[in-house]
């Protein structure tokens, strides 16, 4: 009887955050940018909005300061030689122009992160492929005296210093496509291993730093340097590239880390450089008795070379970003960046069709999907190319860049400009992401998805993409403010604002959960990714539980079950339950809801297990993306 009138009395005294939000005077300004795949909006900054006092009944987009993640480094492309060649065509005025759009942080899109290759790739604009040193076939240059940066003198590096001067913060990495071909087997730059020889490793590891010591004395400092682009990629089509099995590139790296911190300490070396999943293509070329390495990225951080490596690197060809988080968990003190993906097109497509499967498809996979997945920066392939997606010597005769110079001479921007540029222009280099709540998955599901980080200035910048074809209409979350927002079929956006005045509370982590229902899925509750969703895939009644243990006695004083997308699937009545030993429990708080987001609010409570019972009754499943604990 005790337990039974305390529990009613601190039912009454729980304030339970559900409802449409209340109308209170307005509080933090929010900032919107938005782009439609229809292009009837590119990164159009709309009327503001701001946060108010109270909840909302729409699916909600929690954003959770507390809980922090890596930091970011940068958002661009490349300047290959082919987008150099193509900026070149156009007058200094229409050059400066479309530089200016690229990197100023004002003007533009504030491209903050360059991927630069260390001689030739497939996007050459040259009659023939190169590197910095290369001699007539049959001879070798082990004292590098042939090196020679001259070659992107004349166009690259201009363009780099000036794209350092529109952005001081911009970073570049260096990645080269092939060893010098006198250092292969084959004597070529297409196709070939590294001559499996000491003097070959240290040759190499010298020229990659003289590149970076060139590079420099150039005006453009090498923040990171991976050894070698793709290095399963056996044959590729008429362009440079090198077999570099594990132990290969764990040899280079070790005779290259010591003089490389020594000549430059500010350069970082980043292993593998190549796809989340190994392409079949690759598997099948592998050469006959040799081991494929579909687990490269972890052999190679388990070899005695990664005392010299920052992390590792990614590209979008083959597999999904959830790889970037497997290998985060099996190396957490490693770093994480993405590197490389082209836009692409098929033959018949046309340009309404590109624009719009590039930029959803870049949304969620790319923008969202590599950043939820550890990524420290989103790198695409091309900065610029022509209307023909060239130039280009060998490789991929269907990418697109960020920017397309047209036959008539104009400049235009392309998808890839504005889902680089809707993070690149708000997220600053040295931002921290930040915990928010996503319900869509880089597969489609027609959810919305999300992606938040905390600025070195303090301001938030979240960034949102409605994966379904019809406008959805949420909420979004920080404490006990909101705002409710509708987004078109399709579109990105990206919300800035200061500082929230209200008070967040720091989530509880979760050690496991059961249910009376569906307990197979129960797990689900408690994984942190609102993609996915518990269901008792049965009719809603009176009874049914969801229950988390979070391993010991804490003190708590929230509890917010989250529907997510799936709209009407809330308890409509509630129960919470209490317990230290999972067997006797007291009751904290009851209450009804209907709304995605319930937040409860508790009196400070302490307690090991938490359970929530539906009171309710209804035709629909109960769902739960997830439920979450509040200290």
């Amino acid at each position: 009887m005790r337990t039974t009138a305390f529990g009613v009395a601190l039912a009454l005294a729980v304030a339970s955050l559900t409802g449409p939000a209340q109308a209170h005077p307005p509080t933090t300004p929010v900032s919107v940018w938005v782009t439609t795949p229809d292009r009837a909006e590119l990164l159009h900054e709309r009327a503001p909005v701001s946060f108010h006092d109270g909840a909302s009944d729409r699916t909600t987009i929690t954003v959770d300061p507390r809980t922090t993640y890596q930091t970011m480094d940068g958002f661009g492309a490349s300047i290959t030689d082919s987008s150099a060649s193509v900026l070149y065509r156009l007058s200094p005025a229409d050059r400066e122009q479309t530089m200016r759009k690229l990197f100023d942080p004002k003007q533009g899109i504030g491209v903050s992160f360059l991927r630069q290759p260390v001689g030739s790739s497939d996007f050459t604009a040259a009659s023939a492929h190169y590197t910095f040193d290369d001699v007539p076939a049959g001879q070798t240059d082990f004292g590098l005296e042939h090196f020679s940066i001259a070659h992107d003198e004349q166009q690259v590096l201009p363009l780099l210093r000036r794209a350092k001067q529109l952005n001081p913060q911009l970073k570049v990495m260096a990645t080269p496509w092939s060893p010098p071909a006198w250092m292969k087997t084959g004597g070529s730059l297409v196709g070939g291993r590294l001559q499996d020889d000491p003097k070959v490793y240290d040759a190499y590891a010298r020229y990659l730093v003289k590149f970076v010591q060139a590079y420099a004395k150039a005006g453009v400092p090498v923040d990171y340097l991976s050894i070698q682009n793709e290095p399963q990629n056996r044959k590729p089509s008429a362009y440079p590239g090198t077999d570099v099995p594990v132990r290969q590139e764990a040899a280079v790296i070790t005779a290259l880390g010591p003089i490389l911190q020594k000549a430059s300490p500010r350069t970082k070396i980043l292993g593998y450089d190549h796809n989340w999943t190994t392409h079949p293509g690759d598997v099948a070329s592998t050469p006959p008795g040799e081991d494929p390495e579909t687990d490269y990225p972890y052999k190679l951080l388990r070899t005695p070379a990664a005392k010299w490596i920052a992390g590792t690197a990614y590209h979008c060809y083959s597999g999904d970003p959830s790889k970037q988080a497997d290998l985060h968990n099996a190396f957490p003190s490693k770093g994480i960046w993405f590197t490389e993906c082209s836009g692409s097109h098929g033959p018949n497509d046309t340009p309404p069709q590109i624009f719009r499967g590039t930029l959803t498809w870049h949304a969620r996979t790319l923008m969202i999907g590599t950043t939820r997945n550890w990524a420290k920066s989103v790198v695409n392939w091309n900065l610029a190319l022509d209307s023909t997606g060239g130039p280009h010597l060998g490789g991929c005769d269907t990418c697109t860049g960020l920017v397309t110079l047209q036959p008539d001479g104009t400049v235009t921007t392309d998808a890839e400009y504005y889902t680089i540029g809707h993070l690149s222009k708000f997220v600053q280099p040295g931002a921290v992401r930040i915990g928010s709540t996503s319900y869509g998955t880089t597969g489609w599901n027609g959810q919305l998805m999300s992606a938040a980080f905390r600025n070195p200035d303090g301001t938030t910048a979240l960034v949102v993409h409605n994966e379904n074809d019809d406008p959805r209409t949420f909420a979004v979350a920080v404490g006990d403010q909101s705002f409710e927002y509708e987004l078109p079929g399709g579109a990105i956006a990206t919300y800035t604002w200061g500082r929230v005045r209200t008070d967040v509370p720091q989530e509880l982590m979760a050690r496991a959960a059961t249910a009376s229902v569906n307990a197979a899925d129960a797990g689900l509750l408690v994984d942190g990714d609102g993609s996915t969703v518990w269901q008792s895939k049965a009719a809603q009644a009176p009874g049914q539980w969801v229950q988390v243990d979070l391993g010991k006695a804490q003190t708590f004083r929230q509890v917010a079950l989250d529907s997510g997308g799936n709209v009407g699937d809330f308890a409509p009545g509630f129960d919470v339950a209490v317990s230290n030993d999972g067997s006797s429990w007291r009751t904290v708080a009851s209450g009804t809801s209907n709304s995605q987001l319930t937040t409860v609010a508790l009196r400070p409570t302490r307690a090991r297990y938490v359970r929530v019972t539906q009171t309710g009754s209804a035709g629909n499943w109960w769902s739960l993306a997830d439920l979450r604990i509040y200290r």
